[in-house]
């Protein structure tokens, strides 16, 4: 089988055959940097699961993915794709030195969930990129990078505090400090396309923003006042933007008939 998601899904779950599996998505297969592939192999896990032996927990397959995509497929990645994926809402996680993962729910007030929402902008840069080119130059860069990712982690209880107390402007402003940082991971994090998308954005009334996965293509979030949008939209030349909401539910089945 040459889809390996579905090949190695089909092996941890013990499905066999009888099955035809067919796949729709509002964003391309590969590079966006919004965590598809982790997207679709929490799915499987799940539908395949169901389909056999039951509901399993989310734990369980969050757990069984990140083992696919990083033991399994050796992708060069972290885990927070697959908890992000079968998890719901908003969640600080944290990746603990025994391998465990743990999740703290961010438990802010719907409206400032709302307004969130409202101010964030999900900007295509109209380039797809393999992320593990730009993942494995990350991963090798570490121990000369360690300021910077001990920098970058400080930010998780500043950010988390500024959510609760809904001081969302500053949270735009934090996320651009965090991108001044990011960029330094890695040299194909970023590149001149997207270097001179976000300075427009930013000169257009946006607070700050970041490229969203490993970087080098895919999608720009940016942090924007709502009455400032249009002005962003018009300075980036009307960019394709994808229509988002913060998922209250996680993975799910949506549709389920036993004949």
């Amino acid at each position: 089988m040459q889809h390996e998601l579905v090949r190695e899904a089909m092996r941890k779950t013990g499905m066999k055959k009888g099955v035809e599996i067919t796949t729709l998505a509002d964003i391309p297969a590969k590079g966006t940097g919004l965590g598809s592939s982790s997207s679709v192999t929490v799915g499987l896990l799940n539908v395949f699961y169901l389909y056999q032996t039951g509901p399993q927990t989310i734990e369980r397959l969050a757990k069984e993915a990140c083992q696919i995509e990083i033991d399994i497929l050796k992708k060069p990645m972290g885990k927070q794709d697959q908890y992000a994926a079968a998890f719901a809402n908003l969640n600080i996680i944290r990746f603990n030195p025994d391998e465990t993962v743990t999740l703290e729910p961010l438990l802010i007030e719907d409206r400032v969930k709302d307004a969130l929402e409202t101010n964030l902008m999900l900007i295509y840069t109209g380039v797809t990129r393999e992320s593990s080119d730009i993942l494995s130059q990350q991963k090798d860069n570490i121990r000369h990078r360690l300021s910077i990712l001990d920098e970058m982690k400080a930010m998780v209880d500043e950010g988390k505090n500024h959510l609760l107390r809904g001081r969302l402007d500053e949270f735009g402003k934090l996320l651009h400090r965090g991108w001044e940082l990011k960029r330094k991971l890695a040299e194909k994090v970023t590149n001149p396309q997207i270097e001179k998308m976000y300075q427009i954005a930013l000169e257009a009334g946006a607070l700050g923003g970041k490229i969203c996965g490993a970087g080098g293509g895919g999608f720009l979030l940016l942090y924007c006042p709502f009455f400032r949008q249009d002005k962003v939209r018009d300075a980036l030349g009307s960019p394709r933007e994808l229509p988002w909401h913060i998922e209250r539910q996680g993975t799910k089945v949506i549709f389920n008939v036993r004949r």
